[in-house]
């Protein structure tokens, strides 16, 4: 983190106490608040959670609840009451833009956390007639857009954006993976391949170049797989939409556009396929006019294999992006190697 200030005086700020902010909050009492990494931790919601959070009170006065509702009106004012020069914002809660967000905490030197890429308002723009910009590849394009802007400081406060456990884990999960399929083609005599590949091989390690040990490892496609087996006591009411992490979130994903990072390799053009303005960004994904929940594919989990819904996912850019190794040269760099990446998530059995 860019952080100046002691942290004898930096203030934490976390908005959203639902699911994921419930796990995290005991994470963060961890590697911050026992460790002296921050002054005072504040939570706000827009609903009532104080009963949950008064027995973290109890223990550690320095955690604080506020209920307030956060809207496109008010976040300025809001935030400035809980933070400032050298503080944290985490932002655990949905549907607040996180283009205002970012912009607010670069502008005042506030360090930004987040875990997807929000709106005020989703489903506003459901109405628009070309798929495209109801995408995450669009909403990442308006971000890069913003920080382009003469005016953005680009030594400003450090931010992570669109980085939780998910999307955000699975990037991790794919280095290890690309290392230790990479070791395994090095060190296995079984595995047949020449001289100049093991060492292109060994350099990529040494050097941890990804993108180059996916394109050397010909890596065509990366699922994101998740089967979410929980089950539930409770059974759903007639008419009633259940989920096990977020029901405005899953919501909002499963009609939105089917999209997928789109790799080099793939030859057939999926029906309804759109592509992006190469005048505007990398063009590593595509989308599909059908949307995720009523689009599937064939996958696997370690239980087993499953049919998934091609639910957008913040990683298929990612992933798709950071994988990518360009011609660099005359041809404009163009790409040379990209993985198809995609989502293929089977949700709860309540769920569906």
């Amino acid at each position: 983190f860019f952080l100046k200030v002691d942290s004898s005086s930096r203030r934490l700020l976390v908005i959203g106490y639902g699911s994921v902010s419930q796990c995290t909050l005991p994470l963060l009492i961890d590697c911050f608040l026992l460790k002296k990494q921050i002054h005072s931790l504040t939570i706000i919601d827009v609903i009532d959670q104080r009963a949950r959070i008064e027995p973290y009170h109890k223990i550690y006065n320095q955690i604080n609840y506020q209920q307030e509702e956060i809207t496109v009106k008010n976040y300025g004012e809001i935030l400035g009451k809980y933070l400032s020069d050298g503080d944290i914002l985490l932002d655990l809660a949905v549907n607040l833009e996180t283009r205002c967000l970012l912009k607010w905490c670069h502008d005042h030197k506030v360090c930004f956390v987040n875990t997807s890429v929000e709106l005020w308002d989703p489903f506003g723009e459901a109405y628009k007639n070309d798929p495209r910009l109801l995408t995450l590849y669009h909403r990442q394009m308006q971000l890069i857009q913003m920080q382009n802007e003469p005016t953005w400081n680009k030594n400003g406060a450090t931010a992570v954006l669109d980085h939780g456990c998910n999307p955000g884990l699975v990037s991790h999960f794919v280095k290890r993976a690309l290392i230790d399929m990479a070791q395994c083609v090095v060190n296995d005599k079984k595995i047949l391949i020449s001289p100049g590949e093991k060492t292109d091989l060994q350099k990529a390690l040494k050097t941890k170049n990804y993108p180059r040990l996916a394109y050397l490892l010909d890596i065509k496609a990366i699922h994101i797989s998740e089967r979410d087996t929980q089950l539930t006591n409770d059974p759903k009411k007639v008419n009633e939409f259940v989920n096990t992490w977020s029901i405005d979130g899953l919501a909002e994903e499963a009609v939105a556009p089917a999209e997928m990072g789109w790799g080099t390799h793939e030859k057939i053009v999926p029906e309804g396929a759109f592509f992006h303005d190469e005048k505007e960004g990398p063009c590593n994904q595509i989308c599909l006019a059908t949307k995720g929940m009523n689009t599937w594919v064939r996958s696997w989990v370690p239980s087993g294999e499953i049919i998934g819904m091609v639910i957008r996912h913040g990683e298929a850019y990612g992933i798709s992006k950071y994988l990518t190794v360009h011609s660099n040269d005359e041809n404009n760099n163009a790409a040379l190697y990209r993985p198809t990446v995609h989502y293929a998530y089977l949700p709860s059995d309540s769920t569906i």
